[in-house]
């Protein structure tokens, strides 16, 4: 008998498999590497939306979480994960300067938004109106963090690597049966693939597929994150990650011809030097209808929780998600209205 039982390692996984370990509690996990969205992710943590300037749903809270959690988890995988890197969004007209302006007066935005133009010091970048820095910003090193934490778990005989079957977890009263193991829970952060479970297929995960290109350029020597039309991330080496695309009806993890078109077409609008591609990954986010993470207990089976629905701000939502929702199991603390899957629950039950 083991205190949960987890099923999914991506973002949201990790985050509450930490959580548990912090609280001393048992758990296993069960995933197969099926859903790549964490693994392929830019890994940025960004508290503003940058197309609208805007500030990012309960950003304050999140980073103020997560950065100490992950600074945590670099100690004890003995690996970098966490990078501090400024954004620059690249200015194309005059009017986006002073919407830029506006925006940084607004209390919440403040915090986050410098107001000196940055004049572009770059000449292999096309930027002559120069960029607006947004504040408390970097990268995690996703794919990083998936190795060493998988590696973690399997050293300690925590992750039962393989397919989790739905056919064998018992519909019983009573501690969760699943094959071998029993659980006091069971917690589903299975990401897109939470389509197929049959205790919560009717939550309105839509699924948006995002592919992004790795580029080596020598001569742009950039260090900074450059936000145009595509986000351009140093990550070292000369090499750089060029992202994202969003395509809702594309659901496999299959890069495309078409995705690659698109990401060059808008890289080249500005990148002012040669370069190659070296790679190109495709994952589909685990996106909502209301852009809001589904998070909480199953309406009939009190003892199945999910975690999901972080989107592209996984990074940011998943190590916050994940502790408010052990202190709703664990100490019956009541989630936030707006990430509580109660909200969809009268739609499909009589409860």
């Amino acid at each position: 008998m083991v205190d949960y039982l987890i099923v999914g390692l991506g973002l949201a996984g990790i985050s509450f498999c930490e959580v548990l370990e912090r609280h001393d509690k048992s758990f296993y996990v069960i995933a197969d590497g099926s859903q790549t969205s964490s693994l392929v992710a830019g890994g940025l943590y960004n508290p503003v939306t940058l197309k609208r300037f805007k500030p990012v749903w309960n950003a304050r809270e999140q980073l103020d979480f997560g950065i100490p959690f992950y600074k945590d988890l670099e100690k004890k995988l003995n690996v970098q994960l966490e990078y501090k890197v400024p954004i620059l969004r690249r200015f194309v007209s005059v009017e986006e300067q002073n919407s830029w302006f506006e925006a940084s007066d607004r209390p919440l935005l403040q915090p986050f938004l410098s107001t000196s133009i940055q004049p572009n010091t770059n000449p292999k970048i096309n930027a002559p109106l120069g960029y607006g820095e947004v504040l408390h910003t970097g990268r995690v090193a996703t794919k990083v963090l998936l190795a060493a934490y998988s590696a973690y778990l399997l050293r300690n005989t925590s992750l039962i690597p393989e397919t989790f079957d739905y056919g064998s977890l018992k519909m019983v009263d009573g501690p969760v049966e699943y094959r071998s193991v029993k659980a006091r829970n069971i917690v589903f952060a299975e990401g897109y693939g939470l389509k197929k479970n049959p205790s919560f297929k009717y939550l309105p995960l839509n699924g948006t597929k995002g592919e992004l290109l790795t580029i080596k350029a020598p001569d742009l020597k950039e260090s900074r994150i450059i936000k145009s039309s595509v986000f351009i991330i140093p990550l070292g080496d000369d090499l750089y990650r060029v992202g994202a695309t969003y395509s809702r009806k594309d659901k496999s993890n299959l890069p495309t011809e078409e995705a690659r078109l698109e990401l060059l077409e808008k890289l080249n609008s500005f990148l002012e030097c040669d370069y190659k591609v070296v790679d190109q990954v495709a994952g589909v986010r685990p996106t909502v209808s209301d852009r809001r993470p589904l998070v909480g207990r199953h309406p009939i089976y009190g003892n199945r929780y999910v975690l999901n629905g972080l989107g592209s701000r996984g990074v940011m939502i998943g190590p916050w998600a994940a502790n408010l929702l052990f202190n709703n199991i664990e100490n019956g603390i009541a989630l936030p209205e707006e990430l509580d899957i109660a909200r969809f629950t009268k739609k499909y039950f009589n409860r």
